[in-house]
């Protein structure tokens, strides 16, 4: 059973989705994520512990390397592929109350600013840690992030933003949200913002990249 939920890991991380995948090609008609997955939900194995002992180990190597430029942007959207063939067969297990998620964490990009890239990398991350991601998508309001808080109070909020003409617009945001619950974690992120920046609007951390704010939820949970 180690030995499928350690190949599972090592699909994710090097992203074989599934048997037909061409990459990586020393993997070439091996079996991937989804069929691995599929193995392991038929011999009993928990989603709980698939996701446990494989996806998470998985997207955190990946996200380790990243975060050392030992893997690229590409890296990660293949990882997140064959993480999220796993997923789907997860997804109704999770759905269904079945087996439990770490948290609800939305994310949303600032209103005026359409980049998206960023935001996506930070939500598979996550989602492959674990997290429950709800994405409200880009050029987002002040007021929708409020109606997402109001729906999911015990949820955690990631604001992005690529401009330094839209990163102001972070701190209207979490001037609201901080009125409406004074205690709901605010993490930001983007090119052009800082820990300073962060401390300044009054937000709860900044973080340059999808791995170190999992690594820090990971150690405050």
């Amino acid at each position: 059973m180690n030995e499928l939920l350690n190949q599972l890991s090592i699909c994710i991380e090097r992203g074989k989705a599934d048997s037909k995948s061409p990459y990586p090609p020393d993997l070439k008609d091996q079996p991937g994520a989804a069929e691995l997955t599929r193995q392991l939900l038929n011999d009993g194995v928990s989603p709980n512990e698939i996701l446990q002992g494989a996806l998470i180990p998985g997207m955190r190597r990946v996200g380790d390397k990243f975060s050392k430029g030992q893997a690229f942007i590409p890296d990660l959207l293949i990882a997140s592929k064959a993480m999220k063939a796993s997923m789907n067969l997860l997804k109704p297990y999770f759905d269904s109350g079945a087996e439990g998620r770490k948290g609800r964490f939305v994310l949303g990009t600032v209103k005026g600013d359409l980049h998206d890239i960023g935001k996506n990398l930070v939500g598979m991350v996550l989602e492959g840690n674990g997290w429950e991601v709800i994405d409200l998508g880009v050029d987002v309001p002040a007021e929708k992030f409020l109606e997402a808080v109001k729906q999911n109070p015990s949820c955690y909020i990631g604001i992005s933003a690529l401009l330094t003409t839209t990163m102001l617009y972070m701190d209207e945001i979490v001037k609201k949200l901080k009125s409406y619950k004074s205690d709901i974690p605010i993490f930001i992120g983007g090119a052009p913002v800082s820990h300073e920046f962060s401390k300044r609007i009054g937000a709860d951390g900044y973080f340059p990249g999808p791995q170190q704010l999992v690594n820090f939820l990971e150690s405050n949970n």
